[in-house]
């Protein structure tokens, strides 16, 4: 089960994200998510642990606790469905309105 990390310190690794979370459980992988402009942490990151059951007990021993030098928030991540091209992806396409337009009304429906 993926879960979020999030309000990391900006000092925080990886190697100590796992050594949190190994308390709870066995760790399949353990990132800090890095700004690609600045090299820095982007301040959260992400913890998978191979038991879902341990997974959610990290959560609720973990979630709102002090960790180097923050209160980090502990969440089950959401998926990630953002594989698309973009633009209209995933959506219904537009549709032009079928037949004829009707003819009353409108801005100049009366003549004078």
């Amino acid at each position: 089960m993926n879960l979020f990390v999030g309000n990391l310190s900006p000092e925080t690794v990886a190697s100590n994200l796992r050594k949190l979370f190994s308390e709870f459980g066995e760790i399949v992988s353990a990132k800090i998510i890095i700004d690609n402009a600045t090299g820095m942490s982007r301040g959260f990151g992400f913890v998978e642990m191979a038991d879902r059951f341990q997974a959610f007990d990290a959560i609720d021993n973990l979630d709102a606790t002090f960790f180097e030098g923050n209160i980090i928030s502990v969440k089950e991540a959401k998926q990630n469905n953002t594989k698309s091209s973009g633009g209209n992806a995933g959506k219904k396409p537009f549709m032009k309105p079928r037949g004829p337009r009707p003819s009353t009304g409108g801005y100049n429906s009366n003549k004078y």
